[in-house]
């Protein structure tokens, strides 16, 4: 290892905290109390916005996001605040046009964001071009990121063309990220000195405990000189979650990549959050985690969605499919070429073999896969299976190789036409965009509050 400075820490308990252990319903009111606490401790960054908080504010918990973020911004003044974006996907599910994308990322930065961490769940580069200008235009941090996965094309050459591409592309650091807690200790060490040999931004490992692993990937991830780490105060760590702040904190005081935080500013914050936690799980009775399960290393399925699968057959009244479910995933997803499983990838690949084992194999095929098949998500990591391109493709059709994005013309007028027509004339920009992220869900939190 030869990086002598103090490891920096992005602290997740405002998003990925309670997005995976909680179901993304921390309020604003729950976070309020601690803000200049937290601002005070020394982190690199707060994550605080994007992901599913954005969708989750606006469908359970009858607030704005873009207010969400004004307040925290009000209140953390030292540290930078930091969103994940899905790309072209924004935090949607489908690919949005780029004026969309680009307003987006301009109204984030204007809110209060400073790093935006951008992703694509096949790692597709086009599906990164429109965030990173639109990200770099507005003077933002850039964040490539690396989604991490495990498969016959997912070897460290091809991590690190892959982050070469993003530097070339103007990223500003690079983000491995392991969102099912996949990246294993040793592994950890040998991609993060692949990286470090051949680029020379900072590096970010944001991995889960799901597995087991996350402490340990944590910790050789830092001793091979990785920059950043991304950790989660105790009351939202472990499990499905990020590795325990505190704890590492704790770790590396007194030696080399000492962080410099004061392990005692962070135990109040934390009696806060216990609080907060145990308030969630009653509130929205919520089963709490669902505890570490190494088989996430044959399946792959981030751990926020076993739960809803498991939930869903149940409610099928199939409930004793569910080992043949998680059977089924790692071959729908040979299938559909080793995407990684990763909002939206991971609910396509979950909803196909959930149909599969419950229907017979391929007997019904939502839109959605035949998309991936026709190249609407863009360029699958390997190759799709010739069973399925006979069962989705036409007669001489064959997929898209473009960028897909370039099929979608201009949004942003016409949804300011379709708001206007809804009784909405006069909507901010930023109700634009939410109208244009999640319309039903929008409409009916402006009939409660416009």
């Amino acid at each position: 290892m030869n990086n002598p400075n103090p490891v920096k820490i992005v602290e997740t308990v405002l998003r990925d905290g309670h997005q995976s252990l909680c179901a993304t319903r921390m309020r604003t009111s729950d976070m309020l109390p601690v803000l200049e606490a937290l601002d005070d401790c020394g982190f690199y960054a707060l994550e605080a916005w994007g992901g599913a908080t954005f969708d989750s504010c606006l469908r359970f918990l009858n607030e704005d996001p873009w207010e969400r973020l004004r307040t925290i911004r009000k209140h953390v003044k030292k540290t930078k605040l930091q969103m994940l974006l899905r790309g072209q996907n924004i935090l949607g599910y489908n690919h949005y046009a780029d004026d969309v994308v680009s307003e987006f990322v301009k109204r984030s930065v204007a809110n209060g964001i400073d790093i935006i961490r951008i992703f694509d769940a096949f790692n597709d580069t086009r599906n990164l071009e429109c965030a990173m200008k639109a990200t770099k235009a507005a003077g933002a941090h850039a964040q490539g990121t690396l989604v991490y996965t495990i498969s016959p094309y997912h070897k460290d050459k091809d991590f690190v063309k892959l982050a070469k591409e993003l530097v070339d592309m103007g990223a500003d650091s690079i983000c491995i990220k392991d969102m099912s807690g996949l990246l294993a200790p040793y592994a950890a060490y040998d991609l993060v000195s692949a990286l470090k040999e051949e680029i020379n931004i900072p590096i970010n490992v944001h991995s889960h405990c799901t597995s087991g692993m996350g402490a340990m990937t944590i910790l050789k991830s830092i001793e091979a000189g990785v920059d950043i780490v991304d950790t989660a105060l105790s009351p939202f760590a472990e499990s499905t979650s990020h590795t325990c702040t505190e704890s590492l904190v704790y770790t590396l005081a007194g030696r080399e990549r000492d962080t410099k935080i004061d392990v005692n500013k962070l135990y109040p914050i934390a009696d806060h959050f216990k609080k907060v936690k145990a308030d969630l799980e009653k509130t929205f009775d919520l089963k709490g985690n669902l505890g570490i399960n190494p088989q996430v290393l044959s399946f792959q399925i981030p751990g926020g969605m076993l739960s809803n699968l498991r939930k869903q057959l149940a409610e099928m009244g199939v409930a004793d499919k569910y080992e043949d479910l998680l059977k089924e995933m790692p071959k729908v997803r040979a299938d559909l070429g080793y995407p990684p499983l990763v909002t939206p990838s991971s609910q396509i690949v979950g909803s196909m073999a959930t149909m599969n084992v419950i229907f017979g194999r391929y007997k019904m095929i939502p839109k959605e896969v035949r998309d991936i098949v026709r190249g609407k998500y863009g360029k699958t990591p390997g190759p799709i299976s010739e069973e399925l391109k006979k069962l989705v493709l036409k007669k001489g059709e064959e997929p898209i190789t473009h960028r897909p994005a370039d099929d979608i013309p201009p949004q942003m007028d016409k949804m300011r036409a379709d708001l206007a027509a809804k009784g909405y004339p006069n909507a901010s920009v930023e109700d634009v965009l939410s109208y244009a992220s999640f319309p039903e869900v929008a409409l009916e939190f402006f009939k409660k509050n416009r």
